[in-house]
């Protein structure tokens, strides 16, 4: 616990809020996963829960254990910033502590008598924070002193804390402005989250909502006759997640409708919606729950595996019978549009109506209650229920009036909002969210910086493939725009225009983009096989000699270059972020060279630019040789930034960033910064390379493990980061290497299949 978090890729968002150091109390799967992404953020911990009788912090450990095993941590480094202990033993820990969360179980005699306990230890201004999802937050401080009701606030995280990015937020009149900014700041910039403000209401957004639809679609399925395969095919249409409801219910425990909406109904008034699915009296749930099938915890729910395969239970008799898979064909428009869903006939449209409708009224109800505008609930739902779109959104796509139509047709009344939505020509309109209360919300709940501001005006350059955008503060961005920013063509010609034209214009250049999943996928499969089925491979080298000279001339441009990675960025994307002078990276990357897997190696400077990568860590030949052949050779992208870190993707200079909305206004600064220091381009680089009796013992260890075809595809790259001879090579003649070796693979049928297979498939072929 001595790591100084100044070190740290992110240790700069943690100074600007202030939090160098955490608490988190309860070490179940909620509490230890917090504290897991504060140590993936670089914030040391202290985790503490009750004492355990042979190893007093044993259950901290096993909390700590547990995110070790279900990957709660981004890197090997995270969990030595975690600190097991005690309630007993160490709460004066929490003396030093700047966030202090509470996430222990849900009983408030419990909560009350452990704040009291903190007051007595914390410093003035430290945050208290709990991550309760059923107690008010006027409850919780009752008969305790203002002094700690000023720095209160609830913080209700989802499960699991890495993976999911809401963040509810619920302050009162009472709390200091000053601890609810830091808060909101710490949450994005530390944690990675997504701050939605709730009102202090039972259940907040999220789980009000959520836990409505869930009672909603299963009862109304019972009520109308469908099977769980049925109902779960009918919620795609709506994009919901592919559980559907009933699988969904089998992912977070069936056990847990007893606690969970019995609990939110005895907190709601007999007049809300909710009591009309009363979900702890359902037949069906309570038989599951009386037999122990909980769901996936117990191997047995509405699914389970059988011997014959996966089952689904019967809602009518309550057995088990095989699996009866709905045909997308059958349903109306592939069971992927929600206005065709709404439309169709027969029971599968009855229930899509009575689900939508109920869903819908009950937001639109309950919205004034527990939000400021519509957007906030839609943000809770698709980022805490992983919807596609939030209910209003979705009523937006399916249209103001027809919803209203279906919502009259299903329950006989048009709510107040919903009536707005029609008049005003929906939820949304021109950039502006509809309130709960009355008018339009002007400001975003959720801040959206990157591109946004850039492109009200025209850009720089432009092709069918890629963009040159100012950013303002003489900073350029490149951006691509295929198809998952995969490398086609004319992504070269503009970013050949702005080899050209930057320097020029630009004091520093961005490379990044606003696409949701990736950086870029790197080079076109489907171009390439289609070059390699017609035999022409001229063109194909016209297209790798391109990729080649245009990365180089990036990386020796006359102005600081910063690639913003984030999503996927995979080999030739990857390539692409190798050649800049910097990256800054979103935590959750997923970046790699698996060129492998399509039967190639990196051919546009991956095995050169991570060689260099490699020696630059202080590495002998035979070292970064060895290093660089099994990233490449693993053809395995990381699960994360810290892990791109290990694999020598990132250097010890590149940063990473937490939340994904930072990303680019962090390169920016990042490329300010370079070229305010008085940026002059690299000098030409050369790679020590060890010879072929390097690359020999690499092939010899792969022997009776893989293909006779793997062994070749490996024996090119072994050729390559090994080099014919101990020598030094400039990095245009390493990348002319890796040119001619793919090229050579390129030619070979085991090559082909496996780009064909990629394709129809996604997955590798092994042949």
């Amino acid at each position: 616990m001595t790591l100084d978090t100044q070190d740290h890729p992110v240790a700069l968002y943690a100074a600007e809020t202030g939090i160098r150091r955490a608490a988190v109390i309860g070490a179940g799967s909620m509490g230890a996963g917090i504290a897991a992404q504060f140590a993936n953020a670089g914030i040391p911990v202290e985790l503490l829960d009750i004492a355990g009788e042979e190893n007093r912090n044993g259950p901290a450990e096993a909390g700590i254990a547990r995110q070790i095993k279900t990957c709660g941590f981004m890197g090997e480094a995270g969990p030595a910033l975690v600190r097991a202990g005690n309630v007993e033993d160490h709460l004066d820990r929490l003396a030093d502590c700047d966030w202090i969360v509470e996430a222990i179980v849900e009983r408030l005699d419990l909560k009350r008598a452990l704040y009291h306990k903190i007051e007595q230890v914390r410093r003035p201004g430290a945050i208290v924070s709990s991550n309760t999802s059923t107690i008010p937050h006027a409850e919780l401080v009752g008969g305790l002193p203002e002094c700690f009701t000023r720095d209160f606030v609830i913080t209700h995280f989802f499960n699991p804390p890495r993976v999911m990015q809401l963040f509810e937020l619920v302050t009162t009149p009472e709390t200091d402005p000053a601890i609810t900014a830091r808060v909101r700041a710490a949450a994005q910039a530390v944690l990675g989250k997504t701050v939605v403000d709730c009102r202090d209401t039972p259940g907040f957004i999220a789980n009000r909502i959520g836990c409505f639809w869930m009672a909603a679609a299963a009862i109304e399925a019972v009520r109308r006759g469908l099977t769980v395969e049925e109902a779960d095919a009918v919620h795609g249409a709506f994009g919901v997640p592919r559980t559907g409801v009933f699988g969904l219910f089998d992912l977070v425990g069936i056990d847990l409708v007893p606690q969970v909406w019995a609990s939110l109904l005895a907190a709601l008034p007999p007049s809300d919606r909710l009591h009309r699915f009363n979900l702890p009296a359902d037949d069906t749930m309570t038989a599951l729950i009386a037999a122990g099938r909980f769901g996936r915890k117990s191997g047995a729910g509405f699914y389970r595996k059988g011997d014959a395969g996966l089952e689904a239970l019967d809602l009518v008799t309550r057995e088990y019978r095989a699996l009866q898979p709905v045909n997308p064909a059958s349903l109306p428009a592939g069971g992927r549009d929600a206005g065709a869903m709404l439309a169709a006939e027969g029971r599968l449209g009855d229930y899509a109506r009575a689900v939508f409708a109920n869903v819908l009224c009950y937001a639109a109800e309950n919205g004034a209650e527990i939000a400021g505008d519509v957007e906030a609930i839609d943000i809770a739902m698709a980022l805490g229920y992983g919807w596609r779109q939030g209910p209003f959104a979705l009523a937006d796509r399916v249209g103001a009036s027809r919803t209203a139509e279906v919502v009259q047709a299903v329950l006989g009344e048009v709510p107040t909002l919903v009536g707005r939505a029609r008049e005003e020509g929906g939820f949304y309109r021109d950039g502006l969210a509809l309130s709960v209360a009355g008018g339009r919300i002007a400001a975003p709940v959720v801040a959206r910086p990157g591109l946004s501001d850039a492109k009200s005006t025209a850009p720089v350059i432009a092709t069918e493939g890629a963009s040159l955008w100012d950013m303002g503060d003489g900073v350029g961005c490149f951006e691509v725009h295929t198809k998952m920013n995969a490398l086609h063509p004319t992504v070269f010609d503009a970013l050949e225009k702005t080899l050209n034209a930057a320097p020029n214009r630009f004091r520093a250049l961005v490379i990044g983009n606003d696409d949701p999943r990736a950086f870029s996928v790197g080079a076109d499969l489907t171009f390439i096989l289609g070059m390699t089925r017609t035999g022409d491979f001229a063109a194909l080298e016209t297209y790798i000699r391109r990729g080649q000279e245009l990365y180089l001339g990036l990386k020796y441009a006359n102005l600081p270059v910063v690639a913003a990675m984030h999503g996927y960025a995979l080999g030739g994307g990857c390539e692409f972020a190798l050649h800049a002078d910097s990256i800054v990276a979103h935590a959750e990357l997923n970046a790699g060279l698996p060129e492998v897997n399509v039967g190639l190696i990196p051919g546009w400077g991956g095995c050169t630019q991570l060689a260099l990568r490699n020696l630059a860590l202080g590495l002998d030949a035979d070292g970064a040789a060895r290093r660089t052949f099994a990233a490449i050779h693993a053809a395995r992208p990381s699960t994360s930034a810290e892990e791109a870190r290990a694999m020598g993707i990132l250097r010890p200079g590149d940063r990473h960033v937490m939340a994904r909305s930072l990303l680019l206004s962090a390169a920016k600064a990042k490329a300010i910064a370079l070229a305010e220091a008085g940026y002059a381009p690299p000098e030409r680089a050369r790679i020590a390379r060890p010879g072929p009796a390097t690359g020999d013992q690499l092939i010899a260890g792969l022997a009776g493990t893989v293909s006779e075809a793997d062994i070749a595809i490996a024996r090119a790259l072994a050729a390559v980061v090994c080099g014919e001879s101990a020598d030094t090579i400039d990095e245009a003649a390493m990348m002319a290497e890796e040119r001619a070796a793919l090229l050579a693979l390129a030619r070979t049928e085991t090559t082909a299949a496996r780009m064909e297979h990629m394709l129809k498939t996604g997955k590798p072929l092994k042949n």
